[in-house]
């Protein structure tokens, strides 16, 4: 039986080189998601180990204040440092003093930066130092600084250059080092400006006796662990002590449960969709071929094999299949891991994947997946196979039925009903699982639907070519109508690709829909001034109180990052006055207002998931360790500007040692020029980093510029699936050939000449691609809307994207046909007649 297998694979090696190549890719698509994944989680490792150097124990504020993985922690008593320098074991101890610090280049605009914009002190240790300088000497003065490389060379300065930082006030430096993080130019795309320690306790902690940590260094021969009990025996509550490898698993464990779960998540899904479209081309293939191999599946069972034996000869073929493909696909998914990451480091996220990573769970994935997705995909054909009768030999035998049962048909329905009704009501409810579950009931129910509806939509898709063709497209749409279930199985590959695409375009146009509805119902006026949405970047606080001088401004309210804990939870806040704010933005305030400067406003979701009301008291605590209860002033609904919670800023700027505002919204007097104010505002803001001063539309345009990237992201990573579905549906269309030769040639023999049938063989192509486009659109727009509503997202399909979409499927099916057709017109007439 084994040599009967390797004699079949290799007399159809042509045939079954579609499902190699489909699993191939299939595999490729999985594994290099995989190891994209594996490497960012070993880069992001190596960055959180290199960040403290070879620090052995770090002590901090045991308070974290913010929700982000590394979120900002509350400063300790900076005479707390003389107490662990003088625990017995101790070699060395630094303070660490971080905040707020913007560098600016040499034309005096902020450095853009993806990352954190920090400011900090040098440590003189090299040894706990993770920072090396590669240029220069080390900051002595509290003017001078040393600069990272990658921003160094971003804003044109070297040694000796003078500048500024912004701390938030202008503080102007000397550049007199430029550093490097190990090899790397930067940590991420982290901005680390670092003084002497003069310079940071006078410019970032502003004379405040208060660090931000210690980092320490043990003896030779002295315990990690050992050393931090000694330590933590000397200090007071409050105070946390770490070793090195606890605190770099505490922020792998912050990471691996946040944004790397997401991110692998998200790199696992578009995985499972290229391996279940190369499922459906895998079926397809074997589907025809054990339909062509009807006499001699018959034939084995006359000479005595058991319907058991002819599975295991077909599944021994997909298993072989299989494993040839599923290593290649290993490999390939190495190139293909490379090409993502050069994709991602082209979208800037921070972090530079130096080589790849190769995790062994990878292997023990990616393998058995592409093994148990062939055999899956080569069951049906292998059964259907085993039930042929003996007798079958002595007789042609009808190589598929051309008719769908009525069991489909009902089966199909139900399906079709559950899943309609699943994701309608999940979307009138909001309830997300719902909508997803529903999502995936309607995949499986267009695939027991597909064959039902092949035939009346090869009809109605081919009518055109058969009015506008002739004979070829009469009989290009009578081929494809003809065997619906080889024509559903060739389209539905392509159906769930596109539909994957189309949902992911409408689902992301609803979500850019409701930002910009968002932003634009919050705020009516014309201009913002913008400094980005990172937490550590921003200008002073004085320029929203300098703009409101000028002449052409008469509204203007700041807006600027900070983190609490609220209620216990570390949590991101918005801070703003209020009375200024209810002048320039509509929050949907439902209860009390933003007047009272001794209250807090939360958005109505934080109040519904707390239960709380106006006039309810919530424990908060500030970064600098103070806590207080603040009441409920407001409740509002619009968060897209403010997020959950809305502090007062005199209330907050007694807790902190660096106010910022990162957007300030300026309305501007009956009659001013907009063209006039955004001249003055620019020239105003020069002076604080020159902050963008942006239209209402640009400043929109702004918000979703990072989803843009995104989508192109996510394109980018789907269009391989649809590569594997239009493999899928040339490879079926080559097996039609060769099961068809002999019919080719009668047509030959009666006059059709070989452009005709080329152009059969397209237009059949194209219907199929026709009927797998329109299926995923219909269902892309359907499970988009479906998801967008239920997260209570608009319904803003994006129209020319899903337009190119059509236009690209039905393309694509011509041009999967071009090798079919031309095999097609090869043969001679009197050698395809007598073909077997």
């Amino acid at each position: 039986m084994i040599g009967l297998v390797f004699k079949e694979l290799w007399g159809r090696k042509r045939r079954m080189a579609g499902s190699l190549v489909a699993v191939f890719l299939g595999v490729t698509f999985l594994t290099g998601t995989l190891v994209l994944g594996d490497t960012l989680a070993a880069s992001i490792d190596g960055y959180v180990s290199s960040a403290y150097g070879d620090t052995d124990v770090v002590v901090r504020n045991a308070t974290r204040v913010s929700d982000a993985p590394w979120g900002a922690r509350g400063r300790i008593d900076a005479s707390i440092l003389d107490r662990v320098r003088g625990v017995e074991g101790v070699a060395a101890a630094e303070p660490t003093i971080e905040g707020s610090g913007q560098l600016l280049a040499r034309d005096g605009t902020v450095i853009a930066s993806r990352g954190p914009r920090t400011a900090g002190n040098w440590k003189t240790d090299p040894k706990l130092n993770p920072y090396r300088l590669a240029e220069g000497r080390a900051p002595r003065a509290p003017d001078e600084v040393v600069i990272d490389r990658m921003f160094a060379d971003e804003g044109r300065l070297r040694v000796g250059d003078r500048t500024a930082v912004l701390t938030p006030e202008k503080v102007p430096v000397t550049v007199v080092g430029i550093s490097m993080f190990g090899d790397e130019e930067a940590f991420g795309e982290t901005s680390f400006t670092a003084f002497s320690l003069e310079g940071a306790r006078r410019h970032v902690a502003k004379g405040a006796d208060r660090i931000s940590g210690v980092s320490v260094r043990a003896r030779d021969g002295v315990d990690q662990a050992e050393l931090a009990s000694r330590v933590r025996a000397v200090l007071p509550a409050g105070v946390q002590v770490l070793t090195k490898k606890a605190q770099v698993e505490e922020g792998m464990s912050l990471v691996q449960n946040g944004f790397l779960r997401v991110f692998r998540t998200v790199l696992a899904a578009f995985g499972g969709v290229a391996l279940l479209v190369a499922a459906f081309s895998i079926h397809n293939t074997f589907a025809i071929t054990m339909a062509q191999r009807t006499r001699e599946s018959a034939l084995l069972r006359a000479l005595g094999a058991g319907r058991r034996q002819v599975v295991t000869i077909v599944g021994f073929e997909a298993l072989v299949t299989g494993a040839a493909a599923t290593l290649a696909g290993l490999a390939g998914g190495l190139g293909f891991a490379a090409l993502l990451r050069e994709l991602f480091l082209r979208f800037r996220i921070g972090i530079a994947l130096e080589g790849l990573a190769v995790a062994a769970t990878t292997v023990m994935i990616a393998v058995p997946v592409g093994l148990l997705v062939t055999l899956a995909a080569a069951l049906g054909p292998a059964l259907k196979a085993s039930r042929v009768p003996p007798l079958a030999a002595l007789r042609e035998v009808s190589a598929e039925a051309s008719r769908p049962s009525e069991t489909r048909l009902i089966v199909g329905g139900v399906f079709g009903a559950v899943a309609v009704g699943t994701v309608a009501f999940g979307a009138v409810t909001g309830q997300t699982a719902m909508a997803a579950a529903g999502a995936v009931v309607t995949v499986v129910s267009l695939v027991v639907l597909g064959p039902v509806a092949a035939r009346p939509a090869a009809v109605l898709l081919g009518g055109p070519a058969a009015r506008l063709r002739g004979v070829p497209g009469r009989l290009a749409r009578d081929n494809a109508a003809r065997s619906p279930a080889r024509t559903a199985g060739a389209a539905t590959a392509l159906m769930i690709g596109v539909g994957v695409v189309t949902l992911m375009t409408v689902f992301l146009g609803s979500l850019r829909a409701s930002l910009e509805d968002g932003v634009a119902g919050s705020f009516k006026g014309p201009i913002v001034v913008d400094a980005g949405t990172n937490e550590t970047g921003g200008f002073a606080t004085s320029l929203v109180r300098e703009a409101a001088k000028l002449p052409q401004v008469g509204d203007v309210a700041g807006m600027g990052p900070g983190s609490m804990r609220v209620d216990g939870a570390p949590s991101t806040v918005s801070v703003a006055d209020p009375s200024s704010l209810r002048r320039v933005l509509d929050l949907d305030v439902t209860q009390g207002g933003l007047n009272d400067a001794g209250t807090f406003a939360v958005s109505k979701k934080a109040a519904d998931d707390n239960g709380w009301r106006v006039g309810t008291a919530v424990g908060v605590t500030f970064a600098d360790g103070a806590s207080q209860k603040l009441t409920v002033g407001a409740v509002y609904g619009n968060t897209d500007l403010t997020g959950d919670y809305l502090v007062p800023r005199s209330v907050w700027d007694a807790h902190t040692r660096q106010p910022l505002d990162t957007r300030a919204f300026v309305e501007l007097k009956p009659g001013a020029s907009v063209a006039s104010a955004r001249q003055a505002l620019t020239a105003l803001a020069k002076p604080y980093g020159a902050p963008e001063v942006e239209s209402r539309d640009e400043f929109v345009a702004a918000q979703t510029e990072e989803m843009a990237g995104f989508i192109g992201v996510v394109y980018g990573m789907l269009i391989l699936a649809i590569v594997v579905a239009l493999l899928g549906i040339a490879n079926t269309l080559s097996l039609a050939v060769h099961e068809r030769t002999r019919e080719l040639g009668l047509l030959r023999a009666v006059g059709a000449t070989r452009p005709q049938i080329r152009s059969m063989v397209r237009w059949e192509s194209v219907i199929v691609a026709l009927f797998g486009t329109g299926g995923g659109l219909v269902l892309g727009v359907f499970l988009g809307w479906g998801l967008g509503a239920a997260l209570g997202n608009p319904f803003a399909p994006p129209l020319a994207q899903v337009a190119v979409i059509a236009v690209v499927g039905a393309a694509a099916g011509a041009l999967a046909a071009i090798r079919p057709a031309r095999r097609a017109a090869r043969p001679a007439i009197l050698s395809a007649i007598a073909a077997p």
